[in-house]
């Protein structure tokens, strides 16, 4: 029965990363590395992903934003002829309006949202990380790593560990650039610190549920564990879940603090 459940979740999530990924093509989001992290949110959340995507997240993409600029700024004009004509200086502070509306637009949600959307940076990074590592070692164990039992699985999320905080660095980089203005280094060097905290919280949550499954509910040696079990990844979607949670509290204070991003 868990495995009949496990390939039904699997399905969804598949089928859900699919269809973001079609709507993304169709409508992209301002955001370029939303137009990533949207998708890859899906594997792990599935449904939950689309329905957050709907209810705040496509309101983010590229026409919606254009759309609310462009009846903002022309309500702008008929108020500026409504009081005198424009002159020039007038029309470069409503230039420098339009080109700073556009991140500013992307603040004018609840701030749960936000926090939402940067979790999901993380999650991103954790789950390209998870992918790799635990489907490449997979192929590895036992002709080049002859590690077995515990050993492999705390070997095995040392690694998962560093993949996930290198993509997720990335994925940090390629929204907190654009939205600050930063210099590489800089830019880099923030980047590294939002994300070693949240990826930090995040894999509490997610280690703490695969242990509980490895060395609890199934046992090392269950077939269920397996790599190659649907099982084995339905129960890394919900330590993905488990990890959302756990770095809800710690990116929410990032953010107030004005030390991420607020999107």
């Amino acid at each position: 029965m868990l495995s009949q459940i496990a390939a039904v979740s699997l399905i969804l999530a598949l089928l859900c990363f699919l269809w973001l990924i079609v709507d993304i093509i169709r409508h992209p989001q301002h955001m370029t590395i939303m137009n990533f992290v949207w998708p890859l949110t899906a594997l792990y959340a599935g449904p939950l992903a689309l329905l957050f995507y709907y209810w705040f997240g496509r309101q983010d993409s590229h026409d919606q934003m254009q759309h609310g600029n462009h009846s903002q700024h022309v309500q702008s004009g008929h108020d500026g002829h409504a009081a005198h004509s424009m002159h020039g200086e007038q029309h470069d502070e409503m230039q420098s309006s339009m080109n700073s509306h556009d991140m500013s637009s992307m603040q004018k949600k609840p701030f749960w949202q936000s926090v939402v959307l940067g979790v999901t940076h993380c999650g991103s990074g954790c789950t390209v990380g998870d992918i790799l590592v635990e489907g490449g070692l997979h192929f590895l164990v036992p002709t080049v790593i002859t590690f077995t039992g515990a050993s492999l699985v705390f070997f095995t999320w040392t690694v998962d560990y560093i993949f996930a905080l290198l993509f997720g660095v990335a994925f940090q980089y390629f929204s907190i650039v654009p939205m600050r203005g930063l210099a590489f280094k800089e830019g880099l060097i923030t980047a590294f610190k939002v994300d070693f905290f949240s990826l930090t919280c995040w894999q509490i949550g997610m280690y703490g549920w695969m242990g509980i499954c490895l060395f609890g509910i199934f046992g090392l040696e269950n077939p269920a564990m397996a790599k190659t079990s649907p099982v084995f990844w339905f129960m890394m979607q919900i330590a993905m879940l488990a990890g959302f949670i756990t770095a809800f509290p710690i990116n929410w204070w990032l953010i107030r603090k004005g030390i991420k991003e607020q999107m």
